[in-house]
Order: C-alpha cells, then sequence, then structure tokens
C-alpha cells in the first residue's frame, strides 16, 4: 500500500508540475486575448444572468434544458466551493507566502475566460440521454467537436475515478474529522448521517440536487462570507498593511524561505487552479444542464462562478490568513484557517471556519456525484446510473471511517489527467468559441436576444 501511495506521489509531482500549471494558465490567457478580455466587459451583464429570472419561449414553454441558469451555476459553485476554499488557501500561504494571494487572483482572472469557453462548448454539444436529460461536458465537446473517442473515453474515465476521492471521500473524510474535533462525535456516526442525507439527495438526480444546492451553496457562501468581512473590519487598521505585503511578496517572494519568487507564484497559481476547477472540465457537466436560449449565455454564469469562488471567498480566506500571521508557526491547512479567525473574532470565528467547512465539504459531495454519473454513464451507459450512484453513496461513509492518504494521492492524479484532454479541446475549439460570442453579440443588437 505504502509503495502505491508512494507511486500516485511520484506521479501526481509530474502531473501537477510546472508544465500542467503553464498549460491550464497559459489557456485562460490565450483564450482571453482571442475573446478580448470579456470578463472584464461582461461580468455586470454576466452576473445579471445567473441572478435573474430569464423569459420563456414564445409558446410560454421553457428553453431547452434541465435546470435554470440559476441552478446550474449553484450546481457547479456546490463542487467548486469546498475545502480547498479553507484548507487550500492556508496551504497556499504557509508554502508560498502572503504573495500566493495575488498570484491566486491572476489565476482566477484568467480562469474566468477558461470557464467560459467550457460553459459555450458544454451547452453547444450536448445531447439528450434515454432518460431525457442533458448529457454535456468535455467529453461530448471532444466527440463532437473533434472527433476524438478515444480522448473523450479518457476524460470520462478519469472523471469516474476522481469523483470518488476528491468528490466524496476526501470531502465525508474532512467533515467527520472537523466533527470530532469541535463536538467529539465519533467518526462513524458522522458518517451514517453524512450518507443518508447523501443518498436523499442524490438519488433524485440533477433536478434534486440543483434543488438542495440552490439553497444551501447562496447560505453557506453568504455566511462564511459576512463570518469573514466581520473579522477583517473588526481589525480595519491590518487591511491597508496586509493588501500591501500582499502585493508587495507577489513580486520579491520575501517572505518565503530564501526569497523564492517560483515558489509564491507556483502555490498561488495551483491552489487558485485547485480551489476554482477552471480548465479542469468537471464545472461544464453542469453547465449542460441549463435551460438556455444560446450557449454563450451560459457561458457567461459559468464565468462568474470562478469570479465568486476565488476574487470573493478565497480572497476573505487569504486576507485574514495574512492578517493574522500564524502562516509561520508550523500550521497549515483547515487548523490553521480556525485558528486564525478564532485570534481574529474570539468566541466566534471557529465557529464560522468549522460550520463552513462542513457545508461546504457536503456541498461538493453533491456536485461531484453528478459529475461522475455523467462520466461513468458516458463509459457504461445509463442503466449504469442507478449502481454508480449507490457506490459513491457507499464511498461517502467509507471515506469516514479510514486512512485516506493513498485516496488524497491518487485522487490529486486522477483530477490533473482530467484537466489534459479538456484543455487540448478549449484550444483546438477557440474558434467555435470565438463564433459563438459573436453571434450571441449579432442577436442582441439585432433584437432576436434579450
Amino acid at each position: 500500500m505504502d509503495s502505491l501511495k508512494q507511486f500516485f506521489d511520484v506521479v501526481g509531482g509530474w502531473v501537477w508540475g510546472v508544465p500542467m500549471l503553464t498549460l491550464l494558465v497559459g489557456t485562460g490567457v490565450y483564450l482571453s486575448l482571442r475573446l478580448r478580455f470579456l470578463q472584464f466587459s461582461m461580468l455586470v451583464f454576466a452576473l445579471k444572468q445567473a441572478f435573474t429570472p430569464h423569459g420563456k419561449k414564445e409558446d410560454g414553454s421553457d428553453h431547452d434544458g434541465d435546470v435554470s441558469h440559476f441552478g446550474a451555476l449553484m450546481t457547479a459553485l456546490s463542487a467548486t466551493i469546498g475545502t480547498g476554499n479553507i484548507a487550500g488557501v492556508a496551504t497556499a500561504v504557509v508554502a508560498g507566502g502572503p504573495g500566493a494571494v495575488f498570484w491566486m487572483w491572476v489565476t482566477a482572472i484568467f480562469g474566468m475566460a477558461t470557464k467560459y469557453a467550457e460553459g459555450v462548448l458544454a451547452v453547444k454539444y450536448r445531447t439528450t440521454n434515454s432518460r431525457g436529460e442533458k448529457s454535456g461536458g468535455p467529453m461530448y465537446y471532444i466527440e463532437r467537436g473533434l472527433n476524438m473517442k478515444w480522448m473523450a473515453l479518457l476524460f470520462a474515465l478519469f472523471g469516474t475515478l476522481a469523483s470518488f476521492g476528491i468528490g466524496s471521500s476526501v470531502q465525508s473524510n474532512s467533515v467527520a474529522q472537523s466533527i470530532q474535533a469541535s463536538f467529539q462525535i465519533d467518526s462513524w456516526m458522522t458518517g451514517v448521517v453524512l450518507t443518508v442525507f447523501t443518498a436523499l439527495v442524490i438519488l433524485g438526480g440533477i433536478k434534486s440536487i440543483s434543488r438542495v444546492s440552490s439553497a444551501i451553496v447562496p447560505v453557506m457562501a453568504i455566511g462564511y462570507v459576512l463570518g469573514g468581512l466581520v473579522v477583517i473590519f473588526s481589525n480595519l487598521s491590518l487591511v491597508g498593511p496586509v493588501l500591501e505585503l500582499i502585493f508587495t511578496d507577489a513580486f520579491t517572494g520575501q517572505a518565503v524561505a530564501g526569497g523564492a519568487l517560483g515558489t509564491v507564484i507556483r502555490y498561488g497559481v495551483a491552489r487558485g487552479v485547485f480551489s476554482n476547477e477552471a480548465g479542469m472540465g468537471s464545472a461544464p457537466i453542469a453547465a449542460a444542464a441549463a435551460k438556455t436560449d444560446h450557449p454563450v449565455r451560459q457561458g457567461l454564469v459559468s464565468m462568474t462562478g470562478t469570479f465568486l469562488d476565488t476574487i470573493v471567498v478565497c480572497s476573505i480566506t487569504g486576507i485574514v490568513l495574512v492578517m493574522g500571521g500564524l502562516y509561520t508557526n508550523g500550521e497549515t491547512g483547515a487548523a490553521l484557517t480556525t485558528h486564525t479567525f478564532e485570534q481574529l473574532l474570539p468566541g466566534m470565528g471557529g465557529w464560522i471556519v468549522t460550520f463552513g467547512l462542513v457545508f461546504f465539504a457536503y456541498s461538493t459531495i453533491l456536485g461531484w456525484c453528478y459529475y461522475g454519473e455523467k462520466c461513468a454513464s458516458y463509459l457504461l451507459g445509463d442503466g449504469f446510473v442507478l449502481i454508480y450512484r449507490l457506490l459513491y453513496v457507499a464511498s461517502v461513509f467509507l471515506g469516514t471511517v479510514v486512512s485516506l492518504d493513498l485516496v488524497w494521492a491518487a485522487s490529486d492524479v486522477f483530477n490533473g489527467l482530467m484537466a489534459i484532454p479538456n484543455l487540448i479541446a478549449l484550444l483546438l475549439l477557440t474558434g467555435v468559441v470565438v463564433a459563438e460570442t459573436r453571434d450571441f453579440a449579432e442577436k442582441r443588437r439585432s433584437g432576436h436576444l434579450y
């Protein structure tokens, strides 16, 4: 078992090395240039699309799709806003220093263009399965847009395997450990409750997941952000020096041992990508289910997910961590974030992180079930869906009672391998994304679209 873990550690170091991070960010830079930095000019319009209801067709029927724009966004955010927003940011600040927060922001800015392209292609190349539901994502735009079935199958395989790790077991383990530390409740008891609640939701499919995500995600995200803002405003005099340190360290690396600027950039980029999943190929699977009149409209909604996840939620964590200054004391992960919040807001700060971690992890379990299910059904057919859901529910319980060192290592590898075929497809299909963007703009100017 140890040798297998060592194997995955070695492969993971290669998969998540400089070439992969360069490809991830480079794809975002290239798309930003081709789309004329649409993430800036269309952000306000995109947020409006995400949070306002849309009109129906002229005959009064809904647009084609399974869930609303908001529902699709909340499903994607349920999987995206997770332990990375709390533990991942802490890891980045410890390993890369305060400047890593700046590079997380840079990664998110270019990642918005990547998420936009993923959303556009997901809707354009989606299909309807045997149950009458929409199916889409990288495996479909790789197959239908590039005619590369073998690469689509690879993506689906990696996505299925990753879902049992990073999507379920790792998340449920985080919940169980957090609850045990805070309330002294045995992990297996947490596992039973979490498994039951997960089963009740995911056995109902995308509409059930979307409905629950639409209720949980806004509450948990707003609650965590408001809690973080209370911490920040309670220590307002520190904000100026903290921001100055973040920007200074981003270009000098002085806060890292040896002044390694490359370390600052690497950890900022890596944790930024881990948090918002731009380029990973997971979020477009949810985007494909949206009721929409044009692929670009859902692409814009998808783009807001990266903005909300990293520019908003991760920024709260990062600023508080730098403000507290405990990142040099040897702690890391969720424990560091918890203790920092508690130090800056005694009596309440630690609870903000504890409850945030529990709900962030639970929502990730729900969102990743949908991702894994779509990947599994692409590989083995729609008849395998119920079996997959049952296996997924079982993996949630197992995650609370077994050691996860090997699962973590394997999940990192499969999660990274998902990105390779997806990024290749995005680069090769950039012309399609640009054409769809122009078509949407022309139809809005002519009054055919609102």
